[in-house]
């Protein structure tokens, strides 16, 4: 599938799902340019938490993509909380004159927005109160700061926020896509959905919800949430063969993903860290999934003064249900993997009604990847690759919510 190009600016674009972002959208015929502060990686070294694969930073991935490709991700290297170097970003001055053959950056500013640039760990943003400022201060005023930088180069420009299904919590009732039609003493008002989020991190998440829907109505912005679900993979279908390009894969107790810890743990043989009772019920997608809905959106841009909601997720499991998929990959690869039930660090629910409803991404074309067993035995084939790497002291929970 290929489209005219468009111009997308990434925030975050050397992270789990930014990299992978800039290059599907890359080879897709969009013009794009990534910004990353290296927050991920400088985080991992502090707490010793090096990712499974060791990738090249982000400049050195751009020059491999162009190699391989003859395509360009621009790059600059830089905080978003700095509105000068937001300002520096949006008319072109941040990033540096491109290879021989390719077209600049240029001064224009950018046609959409992705923004991935926040603090993306619950564990993290609860571990003290210098990280739980850190994560209020890098989320919420980077989020302003790209309200601002939009309005001021180019209000017509649609920012793609990835929010999170954390921020409703596990309500009693079923979840809808972003609003709830409310009757109260025979009256009838439409809200943004109830939330309650369960860490800092999610917390931020609905703030930042928040904002975007006040400078929607206050300066008829452009605006796409995307309310996703954890993440799993890390192999896409591109063709790519160099493990160089491949997206930054934690799998410690602070950066990674359920399932992609599970992984890791089947390899190394780790009992398969169950948190308390494992009800826990969460809505999933595949890494490919994510790139389709973020480019979706973007081919789709939400209308002037809308703030829309999708909830960003393909099927919804319990951590249980999770083990027991990683188990059976496990035997099919000759592994015995094992399953223990730990005490568990956060505070919330663990057996709970979860019923969310994800319609508006189908609507726009969605073709969804399932987590099938054949899909989960191949993630854990691959990370066997890497067994050599895992650190097993990464895996325990450090961090408690209480």
């Amino acid at each position: 599938m290929t489209r005219a190009p468009h111009k997308v600016l990434i925030l975050g674009g050397d992270g789990y799902l930014g990299w992978p972002t800039a290059m599907y959208l890359a080879r897709l015929g969009y013009k794009v340019a990534a910004v990353d502060n290296y927050f991920r990686r400088w985080a991992c070294h502090e707490l010793n938490v090096e990712p499974l694969v060791d990738v090249p930073n982000m400049q050195l991935r751009a020059a491999l993509f162009r190699e391989l490709t003859g395509l360009t991700v621009h790059v600059a290297v830089g905080d978003v909380t700095n509105y000068d170097f937001l300002r520096r970003v949006f008319d072109g001055r941040a990033f540096k004159d491109p290879p021989p053959g390719a077209d600049p950056w240029g001064p224009e500013p950018p046609d959409a927005v992705v923004h991935y640039a926040e603090q993306p760990s619950a564990p993290y943003s609860m571990i003290d109160r210098e990280k739980a400022v850190f994560t209020l201060t890098n989320n919420l005023v980077g989020t302003a700061n790209l309200v601002h930088a939009v309005r001021e180069h180019n209000p017509d420009c649609h920012i793609v926020k990835l929010g999170t299904m954390g921020v409703y919590g596990t309500p009693n009732i079923d979840i809808e896509e972003g609003y709830l039609e409310v009757e109260h003493k025979g009256r009838r008002h439409t809200f943004l959905y109830p939330k309650c989020p369960g860490s800092l991190y999610h917390l931020t998440k609905a703030q930042d919800g928040d904002m975007l829907y006040f400078y929607v109505r206050m300066w008829d912005l452009r605006v796409t949430d995307l309310n996703q679900g954890p993440v799993y993979g890390i192999v896409s279908d591109d063709g790519l063969a160099d493990d160089r390009l491949l997206s930054i894969f934690n799998y410690d107790d602070v950066f990674g993903t359920v399932l992609n810890r599970f992984l890791v743990q089947a390899a190394c043989g780790f009992p398969l860290t169950v948190y308390g009772k494992g009800g826990q019920t969460r809505g999933y997608l595949n890494l490919k999934d994510t790139l389709a809905c973020v480019e979706l959106s973007i081919r789709h841009p939400a209308s002037r003064g809308q703030y829309r909601v999708f909830n960003q997720f393909v099927e919804t499991f319990t951590v249980n249900e999770l083990a027991e998929k990683v188990v059976r990959a496990g035997s099919n690869l000759g592994l015995r993997v094992q399953v223990k039930s730990i005490p568990n660090p956060r505070r919330e629910a663990e057996e709970h009604y979860y019923n969310p409803a994800h319609t508006g991404l189908l609507e726009l074309g969605l073709k969804p990847h399932y987590l099938t067993d054949d899909v989960a035995t191949a993630m854990l084939s691959f990370v066997l690759k890497y067994k050599d790497r895992i650190h097993r002291d990464y895996i325990l929970p450090r961090v408690n919510w209480t």
